[in-house]
């Protein structure tokens, strides 16, 4: 009965490290596709399909399904956000689709209209 319960615990906290390294990379993976979204000769586009890619290398193509992007002002500031949408494993790689969404943002630059 012990070695059942060990054994359940040390499941338990290697799924948890999983489901840490896996949300970790995402956070990451989107950051770096937003920065990456930025630069001079770039698009937002090219910032998720660089998300994408990033996830796709690190972890597995069925987390790299839902990558969005968006422009946005904050305090005149214009920034791009990059969002991910994933499943969240909670056996394996096996979860609920959408249960884990994590966002990387990167400042563009001062927006013209808002007089910055």
């Amino acid at each position: 009965m012990v070695g059942a319960l060990l054994t359940l615990l040390f499941l338990s906290i290697i799924q948890l490290a999983l489901v840490l390294h896996i949300r970790n990379t995402l956070i990451d993976a989107a950051a770096s596709g937003a920065r990456y979204g930025t630069l001079a000769d770039r698009s937002p586009g090219d910032g998720a399909e660089r998300t994408e890619e990033l996830i796709r290398i690190a972890l597995n193509d069925s987390l790299a399904e839902d990558v969005a992007f968006e422009e946005t002002t904050l305090d005149g500031a214009r920034m791009l956000k990059i969002t991910v949408r994933a499943p969240l494993p909670v056996i394996g790689l096996l979860g609920p689709s959408d249960g884990l969404e994590v966002t990387g943002h990167a400042y563009w630059g001062v927006d013209a209209a808002a007089g910055g």
